[in-house]
């Protein structure tokens, strides 16, 4: 074979294989675009009254506040204490659903979270009102309850 014909395949093979590349990449970024268009849905619905319970219209409805971490993730590590006070302490008037992205990913896929920790604040109806990305203080969560229209009374020590 003649040098020229030898460039000529190596360079059709590069080729093949860039397009190949483009393709698996296209493909990746649709299916992930897929994922953050779906709506929120399953874990932002009120719970269920189990069989036997009482009436799922007995079960009232409170805002919810989700946060999407890992158990190794030092900012989340920091947070966990604060979600446990905030779950505590206004028991009743707010959830406090935390998830470990780590152990269980498909929740992240759906609310499409880009980094850990993600704190995702949701009305009393499940509608998305504010995310936040990265450490978000105690006093902070309160005050954005507060700025979305939300307040609560002071919680009681225990």
């Amino acid at each position: 074979m003649s040098e020229g014909k030898i460039s000529r395949n190596v360079a059709v093979k590069i080729l093949i294989v860039a397009a190949l590349a483009v393709a698996v990449g296209v493909a990746i970024y649709a299916k992930s675009a897929a994922n953050r268009a779906k709506p929120v849905s399953a874990l932002a619905e009120r719970p269920q009254a189990a069989p036997g319970g009482p009436a799922a219209d007995a079960v009232a409805a409170l805002p919810r506040l989700v946060d999407l971490g890992a158990d190794k993730c030092i900012p989340c590590k920091m947070m966990a204490p604060i979600l446990d006070e905030l779950k505590t302490e206004y028991n009743g008037r707010f959830d406090v659903d935390v998830i470990d992205v780590w152990e269980n990913p498909e929740p992240g896929q759906r609310y499409g979270i880009r980094v850990i920790p993600t704190q995702i604040f949701f009305d009393a109806q499940g509608k998305e009102l504010f995310r936040h990305e990265g450490f978000f203080s105690k006093e902070n969560i309160l005050g954005k309850w507060k700025e979305l229209g939300i307040e609560f009374a002071e919680a009681k020590e225990q």
